[in-house]
Formats: structure tokens, sequence, C-alpha cells
């Protein structure tokens, strides 16, 4: 299982331990995910996620799961996310 937000795209970056003596040696930064169910008002189901809590912070600022993904770029979106974006704009369009 990948370490990527299926919202926001976002992964593990790199950079440096530093000791005392200024000793420096690679490691990485893991985004902070949780498996999260997030509702859909529009399509009234429930789609379970696996995204960053900063991600879960703008979701809620947001407005919910249909406000987020409406706003949001494609390229940062899963392959899931996209078929849910997808999914709500169908059943937004004729409204």
């Amino acid at each position: 299982m990948s370490r990527v937000c299926e919202l926001s795209g976002k992964g593990p970056m790199t950079g440096n331990n530093v000791s005392h003596a200024k000793n420096r040696t690679r490691r990485r930064f893991l985004p902070n995910l949780n498996e999260v169910t997030l509702q859909s008002e529009a399509l009234g189901r429930a789609f379970k996620l696996r995204i960053a809590a900063s991600a879960l912070r703008t979701v809620d600022h947001r407005g919910g799961l249909d406000a987020f993904l409406a706003k949001a770029k494609d390229e940062e979106l899963s392959v899931k996310a996209l078929k849910i974006k997808k999914e709500i704009a169908k059943v937004q369009a004729p409204a």
C-alpha cells in the first residue's frame, strides 16, 4: 500500500537526521495517513479513503467531500477519488 494521500496527493518527503555533533543521515518524513469514511451528500453513500490528517481538516473546512472534490485538481487525486468526483459531477449536472 503506497503512502500517498488519496485526496491531496501528499507523499513521503526526504530530509536529514541531524545529531548534536551535526552528523547528517538521510531519513523520510511520512504523511499522517488515516483510514476514514467520508459521506457524499450528492450520492447518498459513504466512501472509505486513506487520507492525510491535513486533508481531512480541509474537507471539513470546505463543507464536505462533494465541495472538496469540486475544487480539487485532478492531478492530485487518486484513481478512486477521480471516479467519485466524476460520479458526483454526473449527478449534479442535470440539477
